[in-house]
């Protein structure tokens, strides 16, 4: 089977040769490999003969001047003290590792709805931004891979960043108006990506917005079916009016136990990335195993990077075992911090070359 095949065959719940992997490492685990194979790591996937690709839209030619939506100004970019401006506006300052960022929130000032219409939302139409795409995943087509068309912070994420999560969540109770018009926004761009993914032969669209904390959701269920939801359903539909049988993955971290049901009802059918510290993964499986595939459920909490390397090993059979072996892809269910001993690293991808030829 080429990957892109075995990858398929999860996706409709039938038995590969294997069953599929997929790691992404941070920075110092990038270095890491480099170091130990001698290969630049964006090598890496081909390394370990990983079965997945993501495919992105291009950034834009020049950035909007967003200067005017941080009063206090912005330094210049680049410049020493890391600071980025992305296309959205959102200001990210470095933290302590890779990720881990301060968020600087462009709207977090806007008082009206005027304000709100003013302001420079991305235009992701320009045929630079996304004419490549349709020979990117041709290419890796034809080296066999499965190509997922990458558009996670949807919705949710991506509109907190700009307006702050607090400030957001006043919206939606006190300022409905200003609420809607932004998440309409948001949603009008993020539906012309997902019709332009699935145009360019994309396998899957990988939407996703956080939902979830350690043990409960982020809002209150039906404050996400009122106000996330319907938006959540529309870029699905705008793929699928493209392609009506696309396969659509949900990524959302945390416990989002409560609103399974409604990503299954708008048309999700893969969900990511299941973290067993947050979910019951045999409660999840018995429940919505008929519904969904699973893609994740190795705990990068836990197992990947306190776990010894024979009990990495043991977790993977494990969780193949109540997840799997039909419907489901095991893999870590974060990018890999820099404290993961890539001892573990390797008892995962052994485990999976192994026992999930075994037991498929």
């Amino acid at each position: 089977m080429t990957p892109r095949d075995r990858v398929q065959a999860v996706l409709h719940r039938r038995m590969p040769d294997r069953l599929p992997r997929e790691i992404k490492l941070t920075p110092p685990l990038e270095e890491s490999f480099q170091a130990r194979t001698g290969k630049p790591a964006s090598q890496m996937p081909d390394y370990y003969q990983l079965d997945v690709r993501d495919v992105f839209f291009r950034p834009p030619k020049q950035n909007n001047d967003f200067s005017t939506y941080y009063p206090e100004g912005l330094p210049p970019m680049p410049n020493p003290a890391g600071w980025e401006v992305g296309e959205w506006g959102v200001g990210q300052v470095p933290g302590s590792m890779f990720h881990f960022i301060h968020i600087q929130h462009p709207m977090k000032a806007l008082e009206s709805l005027d304000e709100l219409r003013r302001y420079p939302f991305p235009d992701l139409t320009p045929s630079c931004r996304h004419e490549h795409l349709e020979a990117e995943v041709a290419a890796l087509h034809g080296r066999g891979l499965f190509v997922i068309g990458f558009m996670e912070w949807t919705i949710f994420e991506i509109a907190w960043h700009m307006r702050g999560m607090e400030n957001l969540f006043f919206d939606v109770m006190l300022n409905p108006p200003f609420a809607e018009y932004l998440l309409r926004r948001i949603a009008e761009i993020r539906c012309f990506q997902a019709r332009r993914y699935a145009e360019a032969g994309v396998d899957m669209i990988k939407i996703g917005d956080d939902l979830g904390c350690q043990k409960n959701m982020l809002m209150d269920p039906e404050m996400y079916r009122q106000w996330f939801k319907p938006y959540h359903a529309q870029v699905i539909a705008a793929a699928r009016a493209v392609r009506s049988d696309i396969p659509v993955c949900y990524h959302s971290d945390g416990n989002c136990y409560d609103v399974i049901r409604d990503l299954i009802e708008i048309g999700v059918t893969t969900l990511n990335p299941v973290q067993p510290e947050c979910l019951d993964l045999a409660q999840i499986k018995r429940e919505f195993g008929r519904d969904l595939t699973f893609w994740g459920g190795i705990g990068t909490q836990t197992t990947m990077p306190f776990a010894k390397p024979d009990e990495v090993y043991e977790t993977v059979q494990r969780t193949i075992d109540t997840l799997g072996p039909e419907g489901y892809l095991p893999c870590p269910t974060h990018v890999l911090e820099p404290e993961v001993p890539w001892e573990n690293i390797e008892a995962y991808l052994r485990a999976v070359e192994e026992y999930g030829t075994v037991r498929v």
